[in-house]
């Protein structure tokens, strides 16, 4: 399993300093401004915010609202979404955006950008450039006073990763909608769902499963179409893969046009026609460093993967030598994924 060294380097600073949503802020991000409050039940912020969803966890870091809305946002209006500056962008990737109205059990799409989130256009770096998306939220989509807004994110350089946010939202509305349809969220490079390569410079890989996701409706009381908790991969055919059909009756495999979609296709220097500010942040280095030096002694295959002795950590094999160890997110271990290839999930 060898990886180009700029792919090593990608997913050493990507253990920790990744992306993560300031604006609506995610549960329970303590580097928003202004900081909301914490749940009564919920002891501290999240010093793991940046990093990655556990591959067989679920598919959010918590289920427990903000005691109050983050923020308040009007059907039919523009909106505006912010990212942390300081995080590893992995060269881009496909970003959703999902309206919810229970807890994020399920969720329709209402923006996406692909190919290169993050990035003007095609990159090979870590340095953000993107860090605000603006919007038009549907008019159609239902009045509450206690939804949720969904960040999904597929990079597309480095190890298999899947990052996701939730935020707290009222949303207002001088229509009478009740439900809103649009396109089911995905979860690529999760347990169920398709794994999506490192897109290697092709950035249509995994289109085809964003492009042929099912339709759900959704609604301020509930729902009225189930999104797929876990869709079983069938089989991939190239970059792009295949979804499995989904199992409600009631969805169904066409696009939805509702949403905004940008696939941006510019050459890097051209700006994006999503994007509203860019910045560049001051560093990418991991905010978690390595705890101790405990390389194997001997060779080892450039770009290997290995857990530590208790699992706590994991270990990249570079120029032939094993690294320092880097600790997985609290109250994850390290699992073994093939031969070469570890990832970090629940015990």
């Amino acid at each position: 399993m060898l990886f180009k060294i700029v792919h090593i380097a990608a997913f050493v600073s990507s253990v920790a300093a990744h992306m993560a949503m300031i604006d609506p802020c995610v549960r329970f991000n303590p580097n928003c401004a202004p900081k909301p409050q914490l749940p009564a039940d919920v002891a501290d912020y999240d010093s793991s915010i940046k990093n990655p969803i556990p591959y067989d966890g679920p598919v959010f870091k918590s289920d427990i609202p903000w005691p109050e809305p983050v923020a308040s946002w009007t059907a039919g209006e523009s909106v505006t979404v912010k990212f942390q500056p300081g995080g590893a962008g992995h060269g881009g990737g496909h970003c959703q955006f999902a309206i919810s109205y229970d807890n994020g059990k399920t969720s329709a799409i209402v923006h996406k950008v692909m190919q290169h989130c993050f990035f003007n256009g095609p990159s090979n770096s870590n340095e953000v450039e993107v860090l605000e998306y603006t919007f038009k939220l549907p008019a159609d989509v239902p009045a509450a006073s206690n939804a949720q807004f969904i960040w999904v994110w597929t990079n597309a350089i480095g190890n298999r990763e899947l990052y996701t946010g939730i935020s707290d939202i009222t949303i207002k509305s001088s229509g009478k909608s009740t439900s809103y349809s649009g396109q089911a969220t995905i979860f690529p490079n999760h347990e169920g769902y398709d794994t999506i390569p490192e897109f290697g410079g092709d950035y249509t890989t995994g289109l085809s499963l964003y492009d042929n996701a099912p339709n759900v409706t959704i609604s301020s009381s509930g729902y009225t179409a189930e999104q797929p908790s876990k869709q079983k991969p069938t089989s991939s055919s190239g970059k792009n893969g295949n979804m499995s059909s989904a199992s409600s009756e009631t969805s169904s495999v066409s696009p939805s046009p509702k949403a905004s979609v940008s696939h941006i296709i510019h050459s890097a220097a051209s700006p994006s026609s999503t994007s509203t500010d860019s910045e560049t942040p001051s560093s990418t280095a991991p905010s978690a460093r390595p705890t101790s030096n405990q390389g194997t002694a001997g060779g080892c295959e450039p770009g290997s993967l290995q857990c530590n002795d208790d699992g706590s950590g994991f270990r990249i094999c570079t120029w032939g030598k094993w690294s320092d160890d880097f600790t997985c997110a609290l109250g994850t271990v390290c699992k073994a994924s093939g031969a070469s290839s570890v990832y970090c999930g629940w015990p």
